[in-house]
Parts: C-alpha cells; structure tokens; sequence
C-alpha cells in the first residue's frame, strides 16, 4: 500500500538529547540563582540568601514530581510543571508572589532557550528535505522544544506538542491529531521513535508501521508485523524504499 505520511518522534531519534537535557536543566536554574542574587545584592535584600544553597536542584524536580501527582492531566506538560514549580520555591524562597511569576517567566525563558540548542545528525536535514518532497511529514513529541524556533521546522507540516495538549504519548491522540491534519489513514503512515512504549506500541495499535530506532536496545523474540527495528535514523531511506516495493 502506498506511503502518504511519515511522522517522526525528535529528541533521542533525530538527535541524541541526553546531554542537551543535562545541560538545560543545570543551565537554567544556575541562571537563576546568579540573577536573583544580583538582583536581589542591587535592592539591598541578600538577607534571603542564595536561591540555590536554600533550594538546590534537587528541591525543583521533587516540586515538579509532586506537581506531576497533584495534576495528573498535567504529567506530560513539562512547561507548565517547570513553572509552577519554580513559582513555589521562589515564593517559598521569600518573593511575593508577582515577583516569584516574573523570575519563572524569566527562566522558562532561559530554559526554552537551552533546550533549542540541540544537534540535529549531520543526515537529518538533507533526509527530511527528501522525504518532503514525497511525503507529508509531522512531528509528534512528549518533549517541550520550540518546534517552530528550530531550522528544520519548515519540513513539518504539522507538528503536535503531546503533553500541551494533555495526551501525552503513548496516548493515541496525538498520532490521530497528526493524522487527521496529514489527512493520511494510519495504513498508510509510517511512524518513527526510538520509544518501543511511546512511538512503536501506539503507532502499531493505530494500524501505523513503525520504525525503531532502537541503537542497542535489546529486544526479545521476533518484531510484530509493520514494525521495523532500525540503528540509526539514516537508514530510513532503506526501509522506506523496501516498503514501497514490497507495496
């Protein structure tokens, strides 16, 4: 059956996300605490202390997970959770609380930027340009990236941010919202993730196939029917040549 649709999962299937999340998340919370203090030493107010010594890192992800248990609609909108987190400590810290919303807007700021500062591999931009030319091509992330900021969002035609809109992968909404706006039917799409439980499973349920980019991830026994265990995104042009033989 002819391929209409290709959706892609991104971080860790079309660049490797580990670090840039490392350095996002230490990033933006010791920009914060450099910029509170200066701020704080400008108004004459150090007798707070310093934001970090009081609530290190580790106080901002318990908030974000307690957040996470409290709202469990909101577990997948890692925005929101960052935010509200940072509203709490920062308050908690001693900030009234107009004060405490303008420094999390501000390091939200300082995190979105971060968070864009990832490395696409070398063969991701000329393999979309391709597959746009014969394709209809979105993306369907669990992740916070500002799709829009980045270079390569001009091969997507659509591309749905799972937890903003509270159906996190492997909720099946998000590929049906892809898919109605691709006007594509799962049969003939093809999903690609490097999660067997977020992108392989619901791209499979949905009648999808679906292409793993598993690396070295071990897997048991043989792969169901319409799902293809891949290395590495660069061989997708392969596959995607054997399935159109193979009809």
């Amino acid at each position: 059956m002819t391929l209409q649709a290709i959706t892609f999962d991104l971080d860790d299937t079309l660049w490797d996300n580990r670090n840039v999340m490392q350095r996002t998340e230490n990033g933006h919370y010791a920009w914060l605490d450099e910029a509170l203090g200066d701020w704080l030493a400008h108004r004459g107010e150090t007798h707070l202390g310093r934001f970090a010594e009081r609530f290190p890192l580790a106080a901002y992800q318990s908030g974000r997970r307690r957040l996470a248990e409290r709202h469990p609609l909101r577990r997948g909108d890692f925005s929101w959770l960052r935010e509200r987190a940072l509203i709490e400590l920062l308050e908690a810290f001693g900030l009234p609380r107009s004060a405490a919303w303008l420094w999390a807007a501000a390091t939200m700021a300082r995190f979105h930027a971060l968070r864009l500062e990832v490395s696409p591999h070398p063969e991701v931009g000329p393999l979309l340009a391709e597959l746009g030319g014969r394709y209809r091509l979105g993306a369907i992330t669990n992740g916070n990236l500002a799709v829009h900021r980045l270079a390569l969002h001009c091969h997507f035609r659509v591309t749905i941010a799972a937890g903003e809109i509270q159906a996190p992968k492997p909720d099946a909404r998000p590929f049906l919202a892809a898919l109605a706006r691709l006007a594509t039917p799962p049969s003939r799409a093809l999903h690609v993730g490097d999660s067997w439980q977020e992108d392989v499973l619901p791209a499979q349920r949905l009648g999808m196939r679906a292409a793993w980019i598993a690396g070295d991830t071990p897997h048991a026994g043989e792969l169901p029917a319409g799902v293809y265990r891949l290395e590495h995104v660069r061989e997708l042009p392969a596959l995607i040549r054997h399935l159109e033989r193979s009809g």
